[in-house]
């Protein structure tokens, strides 16, 4: 198996990096495509009371299991299968379920924090930032996390106020100066989408 095509995703919380995410394993065929979100690695916290849990800042770097990211995703280069973590928003832990990943031609990561490790930036072979203004992302999230992570609107607010924002501020927006392709406006921006899609397609058949 030859070396697969590593692509880094990297955007604020909101920003549609997982729309520009799914419009590329639509346009891809997607048994040769592995989806893996740095969100999967929150670290493990089952030392920690309930309390402890909450008080997590998980927009910040340090959350983050990067020593185990890079491990399996070294694995996977190596066309070698890995079980992936799962993590449970609800009990704020890893949770007891993995999923087995096989490697494909493509490996799609998705993160908030790709490029600002230094480690990881090194696998990638395409570094894209997805980039959206703040009023829109806060709006996507609160969405988001109402339906899909049973948050309150208070919740949600005082999290984006305290820490989302800042911590988007200072790790997130200045990573910007790694990537390879910004996109403006996420999945919406149709040009720079099918840009990125057909430079995929050339490598792949290389």
């Amino acid at each position: 198996m030859k070396k697969p095509l590593v692509i880094g995703i990297v955007g604020g919380s909101g920003s549609g990096k997982t729309t520009v995410t799914k419009r590329i394993i639509d346009e891809l065929k997607k048994e040769k495509v592995a989806l893996i979100e740095q969100d999967y690695y929150y670290k493990n916290q089952d030392h920690l009371t309930m309390e402890e849990r909450i008080k997590t800042n998980y927009d910040h770097p340090d959350a983050f299991d990067n020593d185990l990211l890079c491990q399996d995703l070294e694995q996977l280069i190596k066309g070698n299968k890995v079980k992936i973590p799962r993590y449970d928003y609800v009990n704020h832990t890893r949770s007891k379920e993995k999923i087995l990943q096989e490697p494909k031609d493509v490996i799609l990561f998705e993160g908030l924090f790709l490029l600002y490790s230094k480690k990881i930036r090194d696998f990638l072979d395409i570094k894209i930032f997805v980039d959206t203004p703040s009023d829109i992302r806060i709006l996507r999230r609160l969405l988001r996390d109402l339906n899909e992570r049973g948050r309150s609107v208070e919740s949600v607010i005082n999290q984006y106020l305290s820490s989302v924002r800042p911590m988007h501020e200072q790790y997130i927006q200045p990573t910007k100066q790694y990537a390879d392709i910004i996109i403006p406006d996420g999945g919406y921006n149709d040009i720079a989408v099918d840009i990125l899609i057909t430079k995929i397609k050339s490598i792949l058949e290389k």
